[in-house]
């Protein structure tokens, strides 16, 4: 293993879903502007769902929070601790004149391993574990796209774990945690080879891969 590989291993365990030094304006979980919907990802540290999310065509925003527990605004160290019932999520503003909602969730669950049902790669624990989280009228859309995303993982399909779960309040993370792998590209780029996470999701989806 090379010494610029050790490095950026060592970078990235140092920096895995942590939060970052320097802070930037908050984000709120504002009710979407008219024409507009939101869905909601647990898929693993949050920094890598809302970098899968953010810039594609049709979602106005991406943010980074917490969602599946109940005691209100819950913090980033109360979450890693456990016991919150929290998970690490992403929630998506976007335009459904653009971008529908099943081509989203299509998309989410090619940028998980739904087959690790105790986090995500490097980043283990309650926190980390991944869901769709959906309102009645996206549940159906929901459920079909995780029968179709099982059935094209084939033999590999039958460890699908991942649920859908009904939609519940979603909590922004603090404003270090938002834009993360903008705002700190190399130290982003450092946690994402260090994890392994890309790697995984190449093995498992292939060229669909997503993440």
């Amino acid at each position: 293993m090379s010494s610029r590989v050790v490095l950026l291993i060592a970078i990235a365990l140092t920096a895995a879903c942590s939060p970052a030094e320097t802070p930037v304006e908050a984000a709120s979980p504002e009710r979407p502007p008219p024409g507009f919907q939101t869905a909601i990802f647990a898929g693993g540290c949050f920094w890598t769902e809302e970098k899968a999310f953010d810039g594609l065509p049709g979602v106005r925003s991406a943010v980074s929070g917490f969602v599946g527990g109940t005691a209100p605004n819950p913090t980033y160290e109360q979450v890693v601790r456990g016991g919150t019932g929290y998970r690490e999520a992403v929630l998506v503003t976007f335009d459904p004149a653009v971008v529908s909602y099943r081509t989203l969730v299509d998309r989410f669950w090619r940028t998980i391993d739904p087959t690790d049902q105790t986090g995500q790669v490097c980043d283990q624990g309650p926190s980390y574990v991944t869901a769709v989280y959906a309102t009645d009228a996206q549940t159906a859309t929901a459920q079909a796209s995780r029968t179709a995303a099982r059935t094209a993982l084939g033999a590999k399909g039958a460890g699908f774990l991942t649920p859908v779960y009904p939609a519940m309040r979603f909590w922004p993370a603090a404003p270090e945690h938002q834009d993360f792998a903008r705002r700190h590209p190399a130290q982003y780029e450092a946690y994402r080879i260090g994890c392994g996470r890309s790697a995984r999701l190449r093995t498992l989806w292939g060229a669909a891969a997503a993440g």
